[in-house]
């Protein structure tokens, strides 16, 4: 289901600056050849300084950013009293290696689909299809015992603690997800190939209903903790640390300018968040003009001819949450002007973005609004 990429004018609202040091961002690219995002087409932020995928290929071997060296440890939180009946640790020799991941994977691996978006940017970095096995199944080898609330976990970053980049989740989250939800994943491969160092390989976390801040990349260890509530890095930005992704819609390709009384065709992405995804609105008014009526008729497309064969969970209904999918409509020819086109979302409660959510902090969800010339 790829869409035709000629359109005149690529879209962009442009990165927002998220609070956080270090943080590089680069264009977003999502959707311009399909459903997934190939891994040297996805949006970017980064931390690290230097970038840990950057390091030399020995230093990178050195400090376990390729698969014959990675490994994770799952240990009790030293800073807490939380009880740990068989720690999987360097120390021991007991940490789990890149080649039992996967070869766990081959009995108690998952796949699903899954967009990332920072939630300070207004837009999607890309959208893919995951897999690896879920840390449930990690947690329980290291045999938790008592004293445990919390799960902490980070990636590499450079041996100094001053850019350690933290994330936490509730201990029920881990290990148990209602019906219907997907499992949090110590992550392998993406779209069928492993992951780059780029994209936070050798594994990364994946956190479905989650922002980008959640979903750690260059994984390295995870702690059982007591700690009381979520004490992630990110709370130094004054971010909302548990808002899950919210639904919108945004332009991909849409023109600049068309011919007085011509038909033009406007496409674009929705991201759909914890309350689904009903429908796609859009509105033409001339420009300056406040309000304006909003629309039907936008086409949300379906999934890819083969989703089925992909062995995904949580893809029975269309679109599922947590995805980036496109849409298109043709619109009729308008009069010569100055107009300005928008687009939203309408969820399966029946709230218009950006409702029932408009904080920034706990994920952008504003309304795009786009020139137009007419002449």
């Amino acid at each position: 289901m790829s869409l035709d990429t000629a359109s005149e004018g690529l879209v962009s609202s442009g990165w927002l600056a998220d609070g956080r040091p270090n943080a590089l961002h680069s264009q977003p690219q999502i959707g311009l050849h399909g459903f997934l995002t190939p891994q040297h087409e996805w949006g970017d932020v980064e931390r690290g300084d230097p970038l840990p995928y950057t390091l030399p290929p020995e230093v990178r071997h050195k400090v376990g950013l390729t698969p014959e060296t990675w490994s994770l440890e799952i240990v009790a939180d030293p800073d807490s009293d939380a009880m740990v009946e068989a720690p999987l640790s360097k120390d021991k020799e007991t940490a789990i290696t890149f080649d039992q991941l996967v070869e766990l994977g081959k009995t108690q691996g998952v796949k699903y689909l899954k967009g990332v978006t920072c939630n300070n940017l207004g837009e999607p970095l890309g959208m893919g299809l995951w897999e690896g096995v879920p840390l449930r199944v990690l947690v329980w080898m290291a045999k938790p015992v008592a004293n445990i609330r919390r799960v902490l976990y980070h990636g590499y970053h450079n041996d100094d603690p001053r850019q350690l980049f933290q994330s936490t989740l509730p201990i029920w989250r881990v290990l148990e997800e209602p019906p219907g939800e997907l499992p949090i994943l110590v992550a392998y491969k993406l779209n069928g190939e492993f992951i780059s160092g780029r994209r936070g390989g050798p594994v990364r976390m994946v956190v479905p209903e989650a922002y980008g801040f959640k979903n750690v990349k260059w994984l390295q260890r995870v702690l059982l903790s007591n700690e009381p509530g979520a004490n992630d890095t990110y709370r130094l930005g004054n971010n909302d640390l548990d808002s899950p992704m919210k639904t919108f819609a945004r332009f991909l390709t849409v023109p600049r300018s068309v011919a007085a009384n011509a038909q033009f065709a406007i496409r674009g992405i929705a991201q759909v968040g914890i309350s689904g995804l009903s429908k796609v609105q859009y509105s033409v008014r001339h420009r300056g003009e406040d309000g304006g009526d909003w629309h039907d008729g936008p086409e949300i497309l379906g999934p890819p001819d083969d989703l089925a064969h992909w062995g995904v969970m949580g893809a029975d209904a269309w679109p599922p949450r947590w995805t980036v999918v496109h849409w298109q409509h043709q619109l009729d020819g308008l009069p010569a002007g100055e107009y300005e086109l928008r687009c939203r979302t309408i969820d399966r409660n029946g709230i218009a973005q950006p409702m029932p959510r408009p904080f920034a902090k706990g994920g952008r969800a504003e309304i795009q609004t786009h020139p137009l010339t007419v002449q």
